[in-house]
């Protein structure tokens, strides 16, 4: 993966401007609704009750058809212009990096609590972090680190009550750990991938290179493609509209002009929203921990992006 993230940077330049804000209000508003769009993704994933690769499958191909005719006009607008080949390599590799990731991470919603499944795939932006200070030599001063350091403290003491009373490592925690690796993979390739590609032909591209593997995945593990309630097929929907196709967007549409570095912390705040979508939904009520572990991950971000932006 490192070769192909160099050789996309020192390859070609975008032939393509980019769409540049005159500042980063538009990427910073992007943030905020993908967070939003992402937190309900695994209320909808547990109302699904379906094998991981499965709703993976259903949530990356409904949003790839959706996606479809927009991503194809796209091109069409910009004069029949192919897609530069680095862009297209990307989000191929993006895409199978995403489709492991809701293969393990469904799973593991199914298999431990929303709130370990949540904590362990939340560990995302320090494997980020990493990667854009080793394979992108990203200078990030110890300030960045010390709000990584609060944001991720914050969101252990959002599910830290649940794990002290889960607190051996199961196979769901696992899939879920192993999940935040591919999910820090997917943010450090869309990093690079934008420079190439706009956001939507970018997440169309990706998506449907994750729905064809995610459909490989469960049809390899003998897993029903059909035979599921209404209500199944409800979440299915919801998890395509809400979450990939807004919410991925969304932050597609942010790491065209902000670093992964500081798109994924700030994707942190889904469990505080995931938390707050539970009371009126679950009838789950947060804890006075879970409530400071919020503020905690709140104040987290607000460090992390003073400390990349030079404050």
């Amino acid at each position: 993966m490192a070769d192909t993230l160099t050789e996309a940077s020192a390859q070609e330049q975008p032939s393509l401007a980019l769409e540049r804000p005159k500042s980063h209000a538009l990427a910073y508003g992007a943030l905020a609704v993908g967070a939003l769009a992402l937190g309900v993704s695994a209320l909808l994933v547990r109302w699904a009750a379906a094998p991981g690769p499965v709703t993976g499958f259903y949530r990356m191909g409904l949003a790839s058809l959706v996606l479809a005719p927009f991503a194809l006009r796209s091109r069409n607008a910009r004069n029949g212009r192919r897609w530069p080949a680095p862009g297209k390599r990307l989000a191929l590799l993006a895409g199978l990096a995403l489709a492991i990731d809701l293969s393990l991470w469904n799973t593991a919603v199914n298999l431990t609590t929303v709130a370990n499944a949540t904590l362990f795939a939340n560990t995302a932006p320090l494997w980020v972090a990493l990667g854009a200070w080793l394979l992108f030599r990203e200078h990030l001063r110890p300030l960045f680190w010390g709000g990584l350091a609060l944001t991720l403290l914050g969101a252990a003491f959002i599910a830290g009550v649940d794990f002290l009373r889960h607190a051996n490592l199961g196979w769901g925690d696992l899939l879920a750990l192993g999940a935040s690796l591919f999910y820090a993979a997917y943010y450090l390739i869309t990093q690079r991938g934008r420079q190439h590609l706009p956001a939507l032909p970018y997440v169309w591209m990706a998506g449907t290179a994750s729905t064809a593997v995610l459909l490989v995945v469960s049809l390899a593990l003998g897993m029903p493609l059909t035979g599921y309630p209404p209500s199944t097929y409800l979440a299915f929907l919801g998890l395509a509209l809400v979450t990939q196709v807004i919410g991925y967007l969304a932050v597609a549409y942010a790491l065209g002009h902000l670093p992964a570095s500081i798109v994924s912390p700030t994707m942190v705040s889904q469990p505080v929203i995931s938390g707050l979508l539970a009371i009126p939904f679950l009838g789950e009520m947060l804890t006075p921990t879970q409530l400071i572990g919020g503020a905690a991950v709140v104040a987290g971000v607000i460090v992390v992006h003073r400390a990349r932006n030079g404050g």
